[in-house]
């Protein structure tokens, strides 16, 4: 009796850790892509998602500020992304997919370049965010 309640205690909690992620789709536009350039101003690096704030130049001269949505610390320490990679102040092109409103200045990253120093994230094989 002991051992079936045990199972079923970890069966609910599986489920209702599963059912707690969202879809990236019910936030970004996924079959759209978009490039911010800027500077860090914020690196957040945690779980379940990471976000990288950065302030950007629009086309009319005024400046925006943009949360960037990352993958967790396992994911992109797996990666080779730690919490030490991006400083603010660095300079970063982002290519992702914009949120569904406008208005919130948000990205589902998909890929970065720090031009000082080339390093890039998201365009080697298995550089992804499920």
């Amino acid at each position: 009796m002991k051992y079936l309640l045990m199972v079923l205690l970890a069966l609910c909690l599986a489920a209702g850790s599963s059912s707690a992620h969202h879809s990236f789709a019910a936030t970004y536009i996924e079959d759209q892509t978009v490039t911010v350039e800027g500077d860090i101003v914020q690196f957040l690096y945690r779980n379940p998602h990471s976000f990288v704030h950065l302030t950007a130049k629009e086309k009319d001269g005024s400046i925006s500020r943009y949360t960037i949505e990352w993958g967790g610390t396992s994911q992109l320490g797996a990666q080779g992304v730690g919490k030490d990679t991006l400083k603010v102040g660095d300079h970063v092109v982002i290519s992702g997919n914009p949120g569904r409103n406008a208005q919130d200045k948000r990205v589902r990253l998909l890929s970065l370049l720090r031009p000082r120093d080339g390093y890039g994230w998201g365009r080697r094989p298995g550089e992804v965010v499920n």
